[in-house]
């Protein structure tokens, strides 16, 4: 019973969370933060939502598929991440600065 009620919270924190992942990407005013909103919320929400689900399947080989699936997430997504905003920095795109709600200049 608490196990489930754990996988639940779980599931539903991770679903949460990438929910409030899309509404930044939306509401954020350049790629850089959007691109920070996507990497930050994306890993957690991954890793709230497979260890949901290895709750679920118990000690078995679905399990520890998920926790693969986990381990390559961990590492990958951040990477992406990285490699995204390095590659548009060098494309010349340039972060929009942003100070109390107002873009610099205006």
């Amino acid at each position: 019973m608490i196990i489930d009620i754990l996988s639940w919270v779980c599931l539903f924190a991770g679903g949460m969370l990438g929910i409030v992942g899309g509404i930044g990407i939306h509401r954020f005013p350049d790629f850089y933060s959007r691109l920070h909103a996507a990497g930050i919320t994306d890993t957690l929400c991954a890793m709230l939502i497979l260890f949901g689900l290895g709750l679920q399947a118990g000690f078995t080989l679905a399990a520890f598929k998920l926790a693969l699936i986990f381990v390559f997430l961990f590492f990958t997504s951040p990477t992406a991440s990285h490699a995204l905003a390095n590659a548009a920095l060098h494309s010349g795109l340039k972060p929009k600065l942003v100070m109390n709600g107002r873009g610099v200049g205006s």
